[in-house]
């Protein structure tokens, strides 16, 4: 278990390095393509290309540091007034359900990523192969249904309600 655990430590530095640099090269990206039309009168052509890749690369690596922490969007106001017993049982149900989803979602994920890349298409500043931008999705979202069947599990084995892995619900 040792092994999984530090492993597991390492998935969530990597998706926070990801998350973090990404909203970084966006924000650089888009005040340096301003500040360069401002002075220069003209654009980057690679701009939007690399902030395009940049949030596709936060939206899929973001889905399974999300469902780790807690903090993915839910409509909770029925799941907060419910009786424990009814919530345990959807905590259990949902993120099962949830995993599910993304991983049928990742399937055709990458059979879109395997068309794209047989394809051979290029982006038009950069050259660079398109499959290479669409890469995380599929990536993104198979850890995003490993997080949510580690979230379903912690709720089978322990007594308490979690919403997350590291998050007691506390209602």
């Amino acid at each position: 278990m040792n092994v999984i655990h530090t492993l597991d430590r390492y998935l969530m530095k990597f998706e926070e390095i990801i998350l973090s640099y990404s909203i970084i090269i966006i924000s650089i990206m888009v005040v340096g393509n301003v500040l360069s039309r401002a002075i220069t009168g003209s654009s980057w052509p690679f701009a939007y290309e690399i902030s395009e890749f940049s949030v596709v690369l936060a939206t899929f690596m973001g889905i399974s540091y999300a469902a780790r922490k807690g903090r993915h969007i839910s409509m909770s106001a029925f799941f907060d007034m419910a009786p424990f017993r009814i919530r345990k049982a959807m905590a259990i149900f949902i993120p099962f359900v949830t995993a599910i989803i993304l991983f049928v979602l990742a399937y055709y994920a990458y059979g879109y990523l395997d068309n794209v890349r047989g394809s051979g298409r290029t982006t038009a500043a950069l050259q660079v192969p398109v499959y290479l931008f669409l890469l995380f999705v599929p990536i993104g979202l198979v850890l995003g249904g490993i997080q949510y069947l580690r979230n379903m599990w912690i709720n089978i084995k322990e007594k308490d309600v979690y919403l997350a892995t590291e998050k007691k619900d506390y209602s």
